[in-house]
């Protein structure tokens, strides 16, 4: 069968270079993405292998790219990206790299260095400039003034805090400085310093000046209206400007000592009204001037900045192919003369003339004169699985890996899962109205597939939805089509052939007797067959609508099911056959299929034959009430029980020879089961006697009886040898096998009813939003109907987007999901492999970037 049934075929090559034209070849091979290196040091350190100092070249390149795409984010400038992916720069021209990226990170550090220091400057001189305005006021009062202020200050402070402290406290608080402050007269000389500190830090600062000095100093603050910058995070800040009396030098030390410890900002300010114009005068002037300066640092980095973003992606590109492909030097053996390299590597083997061909492109492009030696090797490792997937199958195949990576070359269920994945969801969201919306949400996204993957965008969510857009898209189309068969459309049906009942009764009878059933035995029903689905008069069939879907659903899910995992059976026939595994094929295969069939797919013959024969229309033994329940037939045929007597003209058998038929069936089913249990263990028992050396393997994928076509030249399928298992473990293996499957065929064939059970719920809770919100805007006329009807229809499709479209999406999804990793891949697929992962430019690129924008978030 071809790759897309079955992971391809691998071979394991030892590929020889020359150290000269290894770099290149290797290069080639990272564009090709097809080869997967083996490490042949692994018990040599990341430090101490040859390229290690070329990797961390890249290491630093890659962080000075960072930290200019750190600045260039920082100022919003758009990064250009062609789309294209650069070839990997020759080892010669890492040098021109690291001297373009080193002098960019100097000339950006000096720049954002005397941007800071400018923007410092600059915020001392504005400080300055509101405290030369705010304290003019200060410094007009006379010193009489401000020591009766500083006075009646203190004494109201005091006596702000009479009710709170004792006379002991109130007298030192006062001190022998306030005294004397009181006794002064109006020739008091006072000392001042005048500074600016942030808003938030005032009240505790006034709170500590005035405990510290203990009253003896005057305290005058205003605010600056305006915002200020911070120089070294950017940020804006509130401050005040504040000016401090005080007398004495033990005062000033105190006072700047706090002021330190705050973090205020002191300032000179002079005492003459003559001294501080002049000082404005020169603060305004140097501001100007800064913000020149100022202007032209911001131009010239962001010119800096601009002249970079337009390479930094290609730049990224090449450092990341560099490091990857030194790291994958590093994975290479040196020969004992130093000159040539050698690897060991995985490759499908439908491309190895492809490699050949990049290898010598990479042989000409480093002016080698030696091309490169690939040979291959026979060994007994399981190879890789490598299954080729388009855009279309890669998300099915991602469901598929999920579960378990295939073991190498068994059946990949991702084809079959294609067509059976969105048909089993589609019988549980059965719904035209729901799929159209499901199925146009995924036809949007194939359609924009381009311009939302250039997006690139972190939330999890979305990228889970993008990813798969097929299969939200196919899963819609089917719920359509399931719709159409359960004729459902948002709880209504369509009335497409019109119906094929007749209804004889009058119209205030239908609509006042609630009770009404639909009866086949009289003349309302026409006998004929609906052309396709189900007739649009179920819908109003309200006493027996959903006896009839519950009947209809339920047995239409155990068919289903049964078709589906007679089919996993099936599948495990082709493992068998093409690993040559003869013992599994006729003790577990043949056994597996004769229990499935003789037991559930008679039950489901059954259905089919009672609904054939038996009818309303029909009288005598075939008449609806002579036809027997399924499942009571079905345990009384398990339990070997007669069947109950039943009236006349009715009997107890659907046809002739049935309860023979019947035993035979349970007795045969039952036979099978020591089968499975003990064959195939008594079986390599008796080749270990006979002295066999290679017997046939206990799993199905995972080994063979001999090297599977080493005459060939094809790659050993990993032989396992059971010599190497002890007897008493593969009888309890085998045991387990045996009871998983056929407890596992009831178990997984009630399982399926999900189908039916999911289906009639996402059917009632259609109905029950539509008679509990929409009808209700049906009720009203005129323009305030309309009014009403707009508003209930908003909420009706919110709740029907929100709860029916995406929760029982979810649901039915997660249904869907466990119906085919358990009940149909158990029967076949083992899933203990290991992917495939090659050395791939493309991957490592996407996943470096990935992580790099998780990283600076």
């Amino acid at each position: 069968m071809g790759s897309l049934f079955r992971s391809e075929e691998m071979a394991l090559y030892q590929l020889f270079l020359q150290s000269e034209a290894a770099y290149a070849c290797v290069s080639e091979l990272g564009e090709l993405g097809l080869v997967q290196f083996r490490d042949l040091n692994p018990d040599v350190n990341a430090f101490q292998r040859k390229f290690v100092n070329e990797v961390r070249r890249c290491d630093e390149m890659e962080r000075k790219l960072r930290y200019l795409e750190k600045e260039i984010k920082k100022d919003n400038i758009p990064m250009q990206d062609t789309g294209e992916s650069p070839e990997a720069p020759q080892p010669r021209e890492m040098i021109d790299l690291e001297a373009t990226f080193e002098k960019l990170e100097n000339e950006l550090r000096e720049v954002n260095q005397n941007a800071e220091a400018l923007k410092r400057n600059y915020l001392e001189l504005t400080e300055l400039k509101h405290i030369l305005r705010k304290t003019q006021v200060f410094f007009d009062e006379s010193v009489h003034t401000i020591s009766y202020n500083a006075t009646s200050y203190k004494s109201r402070r005091y006596r702000q805090m009479a009710d709170n402290q004792n006379e002991d406290e109130q007298t030192q608080l006062l001190g022998e400085d306030g005294a004397k402050i009181n006794q002064s007269g109006q020739n008091l000389k006072l000392g001042f310093v005048a500074g600016v500190i942030l808003r938030e830090k005032l009240p505790a600062f006034e709170r500590m000046l005035w405990r510290a000095c203990r009253g003896n100093v005057f305290l005058r603050q205003a605010m600056i209206e305006s915002h200020l910058e911070d120089p070294s995070s950017g940020d804006q800040v509130h401050k005040s400007v504040f000016i401090i009396f005080f007398q004495g030098d033990q005062l000033k030390i105190r006072v700047k000592k706090i002021c330190e410890g705050f973090r205020a900002t002191l300032y000179p300010c002079p005492e003459a009204p003559t001294d501080r114009r002049e000082m404005a005068m020169g603060v305004m002037t140097r501001i100007e001037d800064l913000n020149t300066v100022l202007g032209q640092t911001e131009d010239h980095r962001r010119r800096v900045l601009v002249a970079a973003a337009k390479n930094l992606k290609n730049w990224f590109v090449k450092v990341r192919k560099i490091k990857a492909i030194y790291h994958t030097l590093n994975l290479f053996n040196l020969d004992v003369t130093q000159k040539c390299l050698i690897a060991e590597c995985w490759v499908p083997a439908l491309d190895i003339e492809t490699i050949h061909l990049a290898l010598r492109r990479g042989t000409e492009r480093s002016g080698s004169s030696v091309p490169p030696i690939l040979n291959r090797m026979q060994t007994y490792e399981n190879p890789p699985t490598y299954n080729r997937t388009n855009k279309f199958t890669k998300a099915f195949q991602a469901l598929i890996d999920a579960y378990g990576v295939a073991t190498y070359r068994e059946m990949n269920p991702a084809p079959y899962t294609i067509i059976t994945f969105p048909f089993l969801f589609a019988v549980m969201f059965g719904d035209l109205g729901h799929g159209a919306v499901m199925a146009l949400f995924g036809l949007w996204m194939i359609r924009k597939e381009k311009g939302l993957a250039a997006q690139k965008t972190d939330s999890e969510i979305w990228n889970i939805f993008f990813g798969g857009r097929y299969i939200i898209f196919l899963m819609g189309v089917f719920s359509m089509y399931t719709g159409l068969i359960y004729n459902d459309i948002f709880s209504k049906s369509l009335n497409i052939f019109g119906s094929h009942w007749q209804i004889s009764y009058n119209k205030s009878t239908v609509i006042s007797n609630k009770f009404l059933q639909l009866n086949p035995e009289t003349a309302d029903y026409t006998d004929t067959p609906y052309p396709f689905g189900m007739d649009p008069i179920w819908q109003v069939a309200g006493a027996n609508k959903i006896i009839f879907q519950n009947a209809y659903k339920m047995k239409i899910s155990i068919i289903l099911g049964v078709i589906h995992m007679i089919f996993g059976v099936i599948m495990s026939y082709y493992n068998h056959t093409y690993f040559k595994n003869r013992l599994s094929l006729i003790y577990e295969f043949i056994p597996q299929m004769v229990f499935l069939l003789f037991l559930f797919f008679y039950m489901v013959l059954l259905m089919f034959i009672k609904w054939n024969r038996y009818s309303a229309k029909n009288y005598g033994r075939y008449s609806a009430s002579c036809a027997p329940s399924i499942l009571i037939t079905f345990i009384d045929m398990v339990l070997f029980n007669t069947p109950k007597p039943v009236p006349e003209p009715c009997e107890v058998y659907m046809f002739g020879g049935q309860h023979f038929f019947q035993t035979i069936f349970v007795l045969v089913a039952l036979a099978c089961i020591p089968v499975m249990l003990l064959a195939k263990p008594l079986n390599i028992m008796k080749q270990r006697r006979q002295g066999n050396e290679e017997v046939q393997p206990i799993a199905a994928g995972s080994t063979s009886d001999v090297e599977v076509g080493m005459s060939n030249g094809q790659i050993s399928q990993g032989v396992d040898h059971h010599e190497e298992e002890e007897l008493s473990e593969i009888f309890i293996h085998q045991g387990i096998h045996t009871i998983e499957y056929v407890l596992g065929s009831v178990s997984h064939t009630a399982s399926y009813l999900r189908l039916w059970a999911l289906s009639l719920a996402h059917a009632q809770l259609a109905e029950v939003l539509w008679n509990m919100v929409l009808s209700n805007g049906l009720k009203k006329e005129n323009w305030f109907g309309g009014i009403i009807l707009t508003v209930v229809f908003a909420a009706w499709a919110v709740l029907t987007i929100g709860i029916l479209v995406l929760m029982e999406g979810l649901s039915a999804f997660l249904h869907t999901l466990r119906l085919h990793w358990v009940e149909f891949q158990s029967k076949f697929y083992q899933g203990k492999g290991y992917a495939f992962q090659p050395f791939s430019f493309e991957s490592i690129v996407e996943n470096s970037s990935s992580s790099s924008q998780t990283e600076g978030e």
